[in-house]
């Protein structure tokens, strides 16, 4: 789905760019909002939900390595506006996606510099928003629980990736270079993206899957939807004398169990359920995803369909790829996902892939941690004294 310079011309592309830049802006300031967490989780959020957007980044830029094919000589790959917007909110997905973009256009020529803004409102807003408004949709309606947001997360995901071709049919009928019928691209764009949305939607869901079962707590999009942990502060009356009170919580599912307490004085208000132990296991997820992530971009990219993606075989079917143009980082050394001068291809691909993954989740996690920063330095979210809910 990547459009490389040509397709578009330069007033339209202009404008794209001005559309994205706004809902870069935009999004800054709302995933301040959900670092800062809001009603039930307010005062958590920005400790789950910043170091794991970084994390999500860099997994979205090694899966989409991973080309799978869907027809004869036609190949898809994942977008990851839905899983991003699921996984740590709207705002923060489209930043995250947007990320991914800057990098695969930056190092490896992939999706042109002056299309830049094309692609990051097709892939990066529009997937976002049509996958998270239709995710909190469904949530409305289906019961609450893991299978719910399983389901949810399954069909906002299969439906975001047609709505992102119809969105290039748009933008192509506004400034399209080539003199093809709109309603060709559009049959074509919509016909092939929609058995792409499937492997999307099982990506997923996998994924989102696979997160709740083990901290539910870290999808943003599943909070007040999943088995909740309760956070309390109580005063101890005497250290370790008669009607003492013992800290207790519900742990989630998968969670170690809590940690001793440590000694605490008398008045003292304690925490239950915060702390170490839940720092430990945010630590282990995060490794666990930077470990897929490299997995997918150094190992498995190498055994991915070599053929055209949808657009790409659209495109040189249809005839609209007429004016491409060189792409201006083609002497990358990262170029077309290779390490230059690496003539092994295995070699040579798996070690692009996880020099991307670390750049990727480098320069995301910058983003968010000064995201994060800002939104600290405006004044914490104020945290109950007495009783706290957090999912």
């Amino acid at each position: 789905m990547h459009v490389p310079d040509g397709f578009i011309d330069a007033p339209v592309s202009v404008a794209t760019g001005a559309i994205a830049a706004a809902a870069v802006a935009v999004s800054l300031r709302g995933a301040r909002r959900e670092f800062a967490g809001s009603g039930d989780a307010a005062g958590f959020g920005g400790e789950r939900t910043a170091p794991l957007a970084g994390l999500v980044a860099a997994f979205i830029f090694a899966v989409q390595m991973l080309n799978f094919p869907v027809a004869a000589g036609t190949s898809g790959h994942l977008l990851g506006g839905a899983l991003a917007a699921i996984l740590v909110g709207p705002y923060t997905g489209v930043l995250a996606v947007s990320v991914v973009l800057l990098m695969q256009g930056v190092l490896f020529a992939d999706g042109g510099l002056t299309a830049l803004g094309v692609n990051i409102t097709d892939m990066a807003l529009v997937t976002t928003l049509v996958a998270y408004g239709l995710f909190r949709a469904l949530l409305a309606v289906l019961p609450s629980g893991r299978r719910g947001v399983g389901i949810a997360s399954f069909v906002a995901a299969l439906v975001s990736v047609p709505a992102s071709a119809i969105a290039f049919t748009a933008i192509y009928a506004i400034g399209g270079t080539t003199d093809v019928a709109t309603g060709k691209v559009f049959t074509a764009m919509v016909g092939v993206h929609l058995l792409i949305g499937i492997g999307e939607a099982v990506i997923t869901a996998l994924t989102v899957g696979a997160v709740l079962a083990v901290r539910p707590d870290l999808v943003y999009g599943a909070r007040g939807q999943v088995k909740r942990l309760e956070l309390r502060t109580v005063e101890v009356a005497t250290p370790g004398g008669p009607g003492a009170a013992k800290p207790a919580a519900r742990d989630l599912p998968g969670d170690a169990p809590e940690a001793e307490a440590p000694p605490v004085a008398e008045g003292d208000r304690v925490p239950v359920g915060a702390g170490a132990p839940r720092a430990k296991g945010n630590r282990k997820v995060w490794l666990a995803g930077l470990a897929a992530a490299l997995v997918c971009a150094g190992g498995l990219s190498y055994y991915a369909s070599a053929d055209p993606d949808g657009l790409e075989k659209v495109a040189h079917d249809k005839g609209i790829d007429q004016k491409t143009e060189e792409h201006a980082a083609k002497d990358s050394p990262l170029a077309d996902y290779g390490v230059k001068d690496i003539t092994n291809a295995r070699l040579s691909g798996g070690l692009a892939g996880v020099i991307g993954v670390g750049a990727t989740l480098a320069v995301g996690s910058g983003v968010f941690v000064l995201v994060r920063r800002r939104k600290t330095a405006a004044g914490p979210a104020a945290v109950p004294a007495r009783e706290t809910e957090a999912v």
